[in-house]
């Protein structure tokens, strides 16, 4: 059997973000959880699949729930469904994330987003001594076609220590190393959507080899694990 994203999970999400309030999500409980249920089933088929090219050890649902504690945005639910994929570190580095939510907001991502400091410091000098290999990885065809440019926040300056001339230096000031690739609604309904999904993680595995040699190993090459 083939499984697919269900149009009802859709609609839910779609009157969820008309009525996000307790009592209305109290007297839709019982559809909600049969809902989560199904997409749950997705996010473990892609798990799985994942598993079959690349060492997995983690599926992290994210729950409906929001929090609100320091947020200015009081509504108390989430109007999508995420779920993140760990790789086994410490010889592995680098993650997936899967996120649903009707009107084309759907989308997967790939890379690094809350690189701690020791870890983006490294990054930044392998970029310092030498960006080629990284360059061949973001100009290769097929992997640009489905991914697109490296996305996330960077310095509007050099960062401390860095040349703000260095010919990396777009490479140097960024603080998270992303990819985003999205879907239309159509295309998560259909049927092929978690062998799409798949397909474009298996992709990304040189930027993941590439990456996680780096981060398990010293400028002189020495591994650190």
């Amino acid at each position: 059997m083939i499984l697919t994203v269900s149009e009802d999970a859709f609609k839910f999400l779609n009157s969820l973000e008309k009525n996000n309030n307790r009592e209305w999500f109290n007297d839709h409980k019982k559809e909600f959880k049969a809902i989560e249920t199904d997409i749950k089933k997705i996010y473990q088929a892609v798990f799985e699949n994942l598993k079959k090219h690349d060492d997995i050890d983690k599926l992290k649902m994210f729950r409906i729930y929001r929090d609100v504690r320091f947020s200015k945005n009081k509504l108390p639910y989430k109007t999508h469904f995420g779920g993140s994929f760990h790789r086994t570190k410490p010889h592995l580095r680098g993650g997936y994330y899967l996120h649903i939510q009707p009107n084309n907001e759907s989308f997967i991502a790939t890379g690094f987003w809350e690189p701690n400091k020791e870890d983006l410091l490294r990054m930044r000098k392998e970029f310092e001594m030498d960006d080629q290999e990284m360059r061949d990885i973001l100009n290769n065809k097929s992997f640009k076609q489905l991914w697109g440019n490296l996305v996330g926040d960077e310095l509007i300056k050099a960062p401390k220590g860095f040349d703000k001339d260095h010919k990396a230096i777009d490479l140097i000031r960024k603080k998270q190393y992303i990819f985003i690739k999205k879907f239309t609604d159509k295309e998560v309904l259909d049927s092929n959507f978690i062998a799409s999904v798949d397909e474009a993680f298996k992709t990304v595995r040189p930027y993941f080899n590439y990456m996680s040699d780096v981060l398990t190993t010293d400028l002189n090459g020495v591994s650190l694990i």
